[in-house]
Formats: structure tokens, sequence, C-alpha cells
């Protein structure tokens, strides 16, 4: 046995592709790269178009979130189907998605085009994933308002459910990657960040504000207006933004980052994410909490229509945070300097601001309850609160999770991110029966019915709202304080963070230099614009 082999520690014999990675490589090979390597971590290089591109398809994909807040209340009382028909069909879908992301994931791990490897599924996927979702909520239109229990319709919500997932996995690995591979400098994904955050949020808020009004005066008689035609024109407008942004962003949008040309082996990709000590902590906080349910109901509708009492006293609950959240990515800069551009600890700062903010709104909510106006004005502030560092906190958050993936490629050679997701995305998958029985039993510990027209303290119960204003602003907070635990550990800072980047643009480089393709020119373009940016800023 070689000197070598002796060294090597029990897992660098498993994962064998350690020996051609960037922790591995000796520094006498990677060093002559330093100084390209330093200039990709230091020097932006996006272009505007690059930077606006994916926060379009971000408000496209938010607006269509916004949408599904309500996907509940669509399929409950627009399609008019009985909720434990909902609940199963939602827990087999859950198990198809076991199966359905593990394949779109090995799938996109071994892709390798001359488009890139993300590009070429954003091409595609956008149009037959909004196109379904459309297809989803317009059923209602032409189903009409038969029985719940109708065969049709039990069988629409499956079929439809099942293409929107099938098109959605094929759609979004690639969409949520793609930022990290357009460049390779932390502080271009942070700004790109920051514009997904800023659109993002008006792509929801826009929902927020069309969506209750409408649904409140329908259900008053003030205007006749059919609930499943809103849900049709909605998705219909998401369809088209979110297809058009999306592939305008395949197609504006390079991939900068030099990848290994031949992927490892599934059977080793598969298990990366154990070599990964900061994503290993992750999976197992989520783990714990996965099973975790607030009853799968949208008990946020259920507060503004009957607990607020409706539209206009939702708006002012709701106002100082449409204010601050678009306003908060104002503040990134600020946090930046205050915690030194460190990322682990603004997000447990934040985090922990958020935790306590929903804490004191969940004790003083349950026991003023009955108290309409001082519902309101609690919520009003503590929501305010949250919109301060909202778009801080997703902006550091997204990084964070970033620099994680990014420190598998430096560990393994590889950046298996498709494989690197079906693991820690399978937790889920693997409770999901069990998420599903207790949706049931949280639901019905409820005492909520949602037969009855949802407006104004229409229950008549003070303790079955209690618990509604609960499940909305406080059943999350014990699996959030699980899920930031793992940051206490998080070490990858400073220096070491750093050095880390460096050197994984460094085996970037080499891997460019090694390829006999024209991806050698594409590493002499970079260089070249790294060059010019260099000038530029130098001139100023």
């Amino acid at each position: 046995m070689s000197e070598q082999n002796k060294n090597k520690s029990l897992s660098q014999k498993v994962f064998g592709a350690e020996d051609n990675s960037a922790a591995s490589i000796g520094e006498k090979k990677l060093g002559q790269y330093s100084d390209i390597a330093i200039r990709m971590f230091h020097t932006k290089v996006l272009k505007p178009g690059e930077m606006i591109l994916p926060a379009i398809g971000e408000l496209a994909g938010k607006f269509l979130i916004g949408l599904e807040t309500y996907k509940t209340v669509y399929y409950v009382t627009v399609l008019r189907l009985d909720m434990k028909y909902v609940t199963f069909i939602l827990m087999l879908i859950g198990i198809y998605d076991v199966l359905n992301n593990p394949l779109m994931g090995m799938a996109y791990d071994r892709t390798r085009s001359r488009w890139g490897k993300a590009r070429p599924y954003l091409l595609f996927s956008p149009l037959p994933y909004f196109f379904s979702t459309f297809i989803l909520y317009s059923g209602a239109v032409f189903l009409g308002k038969t029985p719940g229990d109708n065969p049709k319709k039990i069988i629409f919500l499956f079929v439809m459910l099942f293409i929107q997932e099938t098109f959605s996995t094929i759609y979004s690995i690639p969409r949520n990657n793609m930022v990290t591979l357009m460049s390779p400098n932390p502080k271009d994904r942070i700004t790109v960040g920051l514009l997904n955050v800023y659109l993002g949020n008006i792509g929801a808020q826009i929902i927020y504000v069309i969506f209750p009004p409408v649904f409140e005066l329908s259900n008053k008689g003030y205007i006749s207006i059919d609930m499943a035609t809103v849900f049709s024109v909605l998705s219909a407008f998401a369809a088209v933004l979110g297809t058009a942004g999306n592939v305008a962003m395949a197609i504006g949008c390079k991939e900068r980052v030099m990848l290994q040309p031949k992927p490892a082996p599934i059977t080793k990709t598969m298990f990366y994410v154990l070599k990964n000590k900061y994503a290993r902590r992750n999976f197992l906080a989520n783990f714990a909490v996965s099973w975790w349910s607030d009853g799968g109901y949208r008990w946020d509708f259920v507060t503004q229509q009957e607990i607020f009492g409706g539209s206009i006293p939702s708006f002012i609950a709701y106002l100082p945070f449409t204010i601050l959240d678009p306003l908060s990515v104002a503040f990134i800069p600020k946090f930046q300097k205050l915690f030194h551009n460190n990322n682990k600890k603004a997000v447990l700062w934040l985090r922990a601001w958020d935790l306590v903010s929903a804490l004191l709104m969940s004790i003083f909510g349950v026991l003023l309850v009955d108290k309409r106006w001082a519902m309101i004005g609690i919520y009003a502030l503590f929501h305010a609160l949250d919109g301060i560092n909202n778009g801080p906190a997703n902006v550091f958050e997204s990084e964070l999770e970033r620099e994680i993936n990014d420190y598998t490629e430096y560990m393994t050679g590889e950046r298996p991110d498709g494989t690197f997701g079906i693991l820690t995305g399978l937790i889920t998958k693997i409770t999901a029966p069990l998420n599903a029985l207790l949706t049931i039993k949280v639901f019905h510990w409820s005492g909520y019915d949602p037969n009855i027209k949802s407006v104004f303290w229409s229950q008549g119960n003070k303790l079955v709202y209690q618990k509604v204003f609960f499940l909305f602003a406080g059943i999350s907070l014990l699996p959030n304080v699980i899920r930031a635990i793992p940051y206490f550990f998080y070490d990858l800072v400073g220096e070491k963070r750093e050095k880390m980047y460096i050197a994984l643009n460094e085996r970037r480089a080499l891997i460019a230099k090694a390829k006999e393709n024209d991806l050698d020119e594409e590493i002499k373009e970079l260089a070249e614009m790294l060059d010019e940016e260099q000038t530029a800023g130098a001139a100023q």
C-alpha cells in the first residue's frame, strides 16, 4: 500500500473522488491559478440583465406560491372536495415524489451540455409546469358545483397534481440552482438574491392584496364574481409571466462555474451529503421536525376573515409589514456591515428576532383573540418587526445554503446539487404518511368547520379561534428553533470561507484548462471580463 493510501481517512477511501477535490489537490498544482481564483471570488461579473431576469422569474414564482397558499381553500371551498379526500390525495402525491425527485436529481447532476447544466431544463420545463398549474386551478370552472365526493373531481385533482408535481420537479431543481452556477462571486449571488427577494415579495403581495378582498366581497354577496373564475384568471397570469420570465432567464443568463466534465457514479454522489458535516446536521434537524403539521388549512386566511373581520381590518393589520417588507432589502448592506459579512451570525440573530416576535404575537393573540382591534394592533406590531428583517434574513439564509452546497464540491470534487436535494428532501417524503395523519388529527383538534361561510366570528367559539390563531402564528416555533440549532456549529466563516472559495475557483480554472474543447474559450472570456472589471474599478 502506498504512503498516500495509508494517510487516507476511511471516508476518503469510500469517496474516491476526493483525490481530485479542491480540498485534496496540492497547493502547488492549484497555485498557478491563484490570481484568477482570487479575482473570481472578489470581482462582480454579472451583467444588469442577468441580475434582473432571475428576479422576473422569481416574481412569477412567488405570485404562484402566493396563490397556492390558498390551495386548500380552493380544494375544499371552491372545488368543494371533502378534506379527507384532499389529504389522502396529497399523501399519495407525496409518496410519488419519493420516486420522482431522485430520478430528476440524478438526471440533473449528470447533465453536461454546451448550454450548461441548468439552462437546458429551463428552456422547456416552465411551459408544462405553469400550464398544468393553470389547468389545475381552472378545474372548478368546468367541473361546476357538483358534490364533494364526485369521482370526476377526485380523479381530476389527483391527475393534475400528479402532472404538476412531475414538471415542478423538472423545473424547480435547475431553477433553484441556476444562480449558483451564474457566478463564482458571493457578492454577485447576494445581489441577485436581493432582487429576487424584492420582486418576489411584490409578486406575493399582489395576491394578498387581490384575493382576500375579492373572496370576502363574493362571500357577502356584494359582487357576483365566481371564485372559480378568480383562481383561473390569477393562475393564467402566473403561467404567462412564469413561462416568459424563466425562458428569458435561460436564454439571457450564462453559467460561469466550471464543473467536472464527467460526474462520479450515482452510487457515490447519492452519499456525498454524508461527507458534508454542515448538510448532515441540517438533515438531522429537518428529520426531527418533518412530521410536524399545522392541520393543513389556511389559518392565515381564517384569521383575516373571521378574527380580524374582513379585508379592510386585515389591510390595516398587514399594512406596516406590506410597507416595510420591500424596503427591508435596503438594510442588507447595513446588516452585512453589522455582522462583518458573517452570514452565520446574521442568520442566527435575524431568525432569533423572528422567533421572539412570533412567540410574543402568539401569547398576546391567544389571550386577546376576542378583542378584534387589539388583535389587529398586535398583529400589525409584531408582523411589522418581521418585515424589517425579512429581506436580509432571506438573502443571507439563501447564501448560507449555497455555501453548504459549495462545501460539498470543495470536499468531494463533485457538485451533486440534484442528488443532494434528494437526500435532504427525502425526509419529508418518508414521514409524509405520518404528517398526513397528524394533519387530520390537528384539523379535528382545531374544531374549525370549513363548511360554515367564512365571515367575522362565524364559528362563534372563542376556544376555536384561540386554536386557529395558535396554528397560524405559533405552531412553527419549536420546529424553527430545532432547525436553527445546526447553525450554532457552523464554522465556515471568515478566512476559512475565503480560502475554500479560492481553492474551488483554482480547481475550476484547472478543469477548464485541462479540457480540450471550447470551454477553454469560456474561461478566457471570463478572465478577460474580470480584467475589464478590474481596470474599470481602478479607473474609478
